[in-house]
């Protein structure tokens, strides 16, 4: 026998768990399974809740069968009182403070394991497996595993847990913990958070979690289970399911786990893009559906993969986007819609909003199977490949909420059961208690000191691990309430975000409502910092090229920056992130081929997604051959997307829309990974001109200086040809923006939203200069977008060409 302490255990009565192991460590650790030992039976843990101990050992040797962990502490109590009890035969006293004696040789000693490698039942040939391992106190600082000097730290916080084990696993068994090591709240804890190093434990491919207990009771609004093995809010790494949509693995778990020995090369990446804000064209895009799809033509292995971006960057080279900004690239799990029986049980979850760590990538965004590991190096390669192509990185973050639903039906995996009060908005005096604000069953308490630095640390990570250079904060409202739900004037959180030194360079993006009725649009708290989705400029926009009445006033305010929401201290133009599409709602599209929303799919009874769409459908609904609905249709795309890049501040389009994509009326597609969603490479030939007028107008925005302004039009800027704004009738509108040097260009733009044509004059040009057409709508391919322009023809000449007037 080697000099460290072995603990062996006898199998025959550990029906199903053959597979099991058992540990003796130096400090308190806890015994996987238990039945004899040296002869002597060990304790159920559940008889021993408290430390009040029995008054004989032997009285309890029936339950022994059923122990599942064992706390060495107390243990030890029993095996110190039993070599006192009078009840006991002398043989067994003996054998007990012989085992007494063989653990006070533990302490230093590591850790031994034993392992059943034969069938159930079977006592006879045992494998002895030890690792090296020992434990100290550790250090409460930094939370999450860390390095140490001679192993890897664990820091845990939770507030009201009154036991917490860490559960390593060093083995293939996903169930079963190869070692579980229970926190001593004497040496093990500070303050609030529960801490242990595990020296000479390997710096990777070690998978961990945590059993938390506490207090009981529904009204008190805890909800530990020790049955659990929880996932740690700081894990960088999360391991689970390694394909995405393997049904086979649709009940993995998901734990933590880290590679301190990995070093990426980023070359030249500190001198990344740095685009300014006002020069921004922003492509919003999901991973997995840009490659997804088999007409990508892309190997099988590398469809819907960070690898399978960079395929394609080219695309995006070509279309002309300077920044792509990503949903989701968390962690999530696929098959939350499939957990138990429901209508939307069909549906798997392709977007990404049900966040379950806010530091890990998501690894089935990996190629090959890989793992947690070789997908964040693959999503490092992809960031590295954007920059170098000019392309920044914004990703969608979710911090409003989590994957682990609502008080119905609640699916612990990680913060729920590590501290529930903490983590999240709760309410205990109703019956349902956690505050729903986010529409997903739960609400992320942000302002809690504790979540904000969980918040601001998971940002850093993401900027000085992955390079990111943005952030775009899904239901941003959330994270300016209180913890009772309240809104606060002055949220911690986003003031913390806004002057956080590391994230000076980031791009904040907010979303500036949420599902509880806070809706922020042009009034976000910002500091001069946070840009924010103008949903106003969504809904004016496609009213008016539409043709409702009463919105010329609001489409020029639109297209001046909205003036009216963000020309207020020091915010810019630019601070306006404008859309007309985004991944929620339709497509550009579905925008005109569709009056209502077609969602049945989506197990709901067409009841989700939004109904007020402002779309019209060209005088069809759907799929149709008629030429003049599709001719329609082609001008109305057209319409929008100069609208949106002629305007003052970011603008923003959705991938797909391109070549026109169509999610057939699907308003709320986020469950459907198929078509809908995917990105049809075969339709960019198909709608080649579609996309070349799309190309061409975003190299105008990026081209002419008029267009990427960094302050709101002052006298001189603007000519509005208009003298009949109080018409709620009319539904046309032209303007000029003057160059404010003399050998800059103007511009000149109409918008004809009537239903009929109308004669107009062009204003008179600069001495010595002439008007050149760049656009013309309602002209056919390629003359509807001419790169460096043409002079441009008079009246007469439109005429004389057959074209009546500018539409």
């Amino acid at each position: 026998m080697v000099a460290s302490t072995r603990v062996f255990a006898r199998a025959a009565q550990l029906q199903q768990r053959t597979s099991g192991f058992i540990a003796l460590p130096p400090t308190a650790l806890r015994l996987r399974f238990c039945t004899h030992l040296q002869g002597v039976g060990l304790l159920a843990p559940s008889l021993f809740s408290s430390y009040k101990l029995p008054e004989c050992p032997i009285s309890l040797l029936s339950a022994l069968h059923t122990s599942p962990a064992l706390d060495i502490r107390r243990l030890y109590q029993i095996l110190h009182k039993a070599s006192h009890c009078q009840h006991c035969s002398p043989l067994i006293r003996g054998n007990l403070q012989k085992v007494w004696s063989m653990t006070q040789l533990g302490s230093s000693q590591g850790l031994s394991m034993m392992r059943n490698t034969q069938s159930e039942g079977s006592v006879k040939d045992t494998q002895l497996v030890s690792y090296p391992f020992s434990t100290s106190s550790g250090q409460p600082s930094p939370l999450g595993p860390s390095v140490a000097e001679s192993g890897v730290n664990f820091a845990l916080y939770t507030k009201h847990a009154t036991d917490v084990t860490l559960c390593l696993f060093l083995t293939s068994d996903a169930e079963n913990p190869t070692i579980e090591i229970s926190l001593n709240p004497l040496t093990n804890k500070t303050g609030d958070v529960w801490h242990v190093c595990v020296e000479k434990l390997p710096l990777n491919n070690v998978v961990y979690g945590y059993r938390v207990d506490g207090p009981k009771g529904w009204k008190s609004g805890h909800r530990f289970d020790k049955s659990l093995v929880l996932l740690d809010p700081y894990a960088k790494l999360v391991e689970g399911r390694r394909f995405f949509g393997d049904t086979s693995q649709k009940a993995s778990k998901f734990l933590g786990t880290f590679d301190f020995t990995q070093h990426f090369d980023w070359e030249n990446d500190d001198s990344r893009p740095r685009i300014p804000e006002k020069d921004l064209i922003i492509y919003e895009m999901n991973v997995r559906a840009f490659t997804a799809h088999e007409s990508s033509g892309l190997a099988q292995d590398l469809r819907g993969t960070y690898l399978g971006v960079i395929e394609k960057i080219p695309h995006l080279v070509e279309l002309g986007v300077n920044a792509v900004e990503l949903l989701p690239v968390f962690e999530y799990d696929e098959f939350e819609f499939q957990r138990r029986p429901n209508p939307r049980d069909h549906m798997v979850n392709t977007w990404g909003y049900s966040t379950i760590n806010f530091f890990s990538p998501m690894s089935r965004y990996g190629s090959l199977g890989g793992g947690p590991i070789a997908a964040s190096i693959e999503l490092k390669m992809m960031v590295k490949a954007l920059h170098q192509a000019g392309i920044e990185v914004i990703i969608d973050v979710v911090y409003n909420h989590t994957n682990e639903a609502d008080d119905e039906f609640p699916y612990t995996t990680s913060f729920r059961g590590i501290d529930n009060l903490t983590y999240y908005m709760v309410d205990t005096a109703s019956y349902v208690q956690l505050r729903n604000y986010s529409g997903c069953g739960n609400t992320l308490n942000c302002n809690h000191p504790v979540v904000m630095e969980l918040v601001l640390n998971s940002l850093k990570h993401w900027v000085e691990e992955y390079h990111v250079d943005g952030f775009r904060f899904d239901l941003a409202s959330c994270l300016c309430r209180g913890g009772d739900g309240e809104p606060l004037s002055i949220p911690p959180v986003i003031r913390a975000i806004a002057k956080d030194p590391a994230l000076a360079n980031c791009k904040l993006i907010a979303e500036p409502w949420d599902c509880g009725g806070l809706y922020q649009v042009g009034r976000f708290p910002n500091w001069d910092r946070w840009a924010e989705w103008n949903g106003k400029y969504r809904d004016d926009v496609r009213r008016f090229i539409k043709g409702d009445d009463a919105m010329k006033s609001s489409f020029a305010t639109r297209l001046s920056g909205s003036a009216d929401m963000y020309h207020v201290n020091n915010r810019k133009p630019f601070h306006s992130i404008n859309f007309v599409i985004a991944h929620d709602g339709f497509s550009l599209y579905d925008l005109v081929a569709y009056n209502q929303k077609h969602n049945k799919d989506n197990g709901e009874g067409g009841n989700d997604g939004c109904n007020d769409n402002f779309s019209w459908n060209c005088g069809m609904e759907g799929e149709t051959s008629d030429p003049h609905v599709l001719s329609l249709r082609s001008r109305q795309m057209k319409n929008f997307h100069v609208a949106l890049m002629l305007s003052l501040g970011t603008p923003m389009f959705l991938m797909g829309d391109e070549y026109a994509h169509t999610r057939y009326g699907n308003n709320n597609s986020y469950g459907h990974d198929t078509k809908l969603n995917h990105f049809q490479w075969d339709k960019l030939l198909e709608n080649a001109s579609h996309f070349r007028f799309f190309q061409e107008v975003n190299k105008l925005r990026k081209q002419h200086p008029l267009l990427g302004r960094d302050s709101f039009l002052q006298k001189g800027d603007v000519t509005w040809h208009e003298t009949n704004w109080e018409n709620p009738g009319s539904h046309f509108l032209a303007f000029t923006f003057h160059g404010k040097e003399e050998k800059e260009e103007d511009l000149y733009a109409a918008f004809n939203a009537h239903t009929f044509f109308n004669k107009i004059s062009l204003p008179a040009p600069p001495s010595g200069r002439s008007w050149y057409r760049v656009i013309d709508s309602n002209l056919p391919s390629p003359a509807d977008v001419i790169e460096d322009g043409i002079q441009a023809w008079t009246l007469q000449q439109l005429r004389h060409a057959g074209v009546d007037a500018i539409p």
